[in-house]
């Protein structure tokens, strides 16, 4: 079964016994050892391989598929980019509210119950997504 498995995760990730060789740091006759079944990789070797193929220990020893939730990965991979890019255009256009039209900033300063202005909230809140934005970016790197 482990056999099985490092030949098809080979061949999906489309690479050759000699490059999954040299990302393990083994030869190419043992990789083709191993996908015949006539010898199985050291457990550093299997770590190797799990990281290469990008799946866990389990998957690759045929246990259940890594799912990408699983995994931790956010379920877009465009969500953190997006919420940046919608975090700098909010604080933008209310920066642009705050300078040409201060009668509208003093409206929403007048209509917060908290001590910080609520201009103040908002570009907060615009940051905040914005920061929230970029860890999402980051996280998966």
């Amino acid at each position: 079964m482990l056999a099985e498995r490092i030949y098809s995760l080979r061949k999906e990730r489309g690479l050759s016994q000699e490059r999954l060789a040299e990302a393990v740091g083994v030869s190419r006759q043992t990789v083709s050892k191993w996908e015949r079944g006539a010898a199985e990789p050291e457990l550093e070797k299997l770590r190797a391989l799990a990281e290469v193929f990008g799946v866990s220990l389990d998957s690759l020893a045929g246990g259940a598929e890594d799912a990408p939730a699983a995994r931790g990965a956010p379920k877009s991979p465009r969500l953190g980019p997006a919420l940046c890019l919608i975090g700098a255009a909010a604080m933008l256009v209310l920066g642009a509210v705050l300078i040409f039209a201060p009668e509208r900033a003093g409206e929403l300063n007048a209509a917060s119950a908290v001590t910080i202005s609520g201009s103040g909230i908002a570009l907060m809140l615009c940051a905040a997504v914005m920061g929230i934005g970029l860890w999402l970016t980051l996280r998966k790197k």
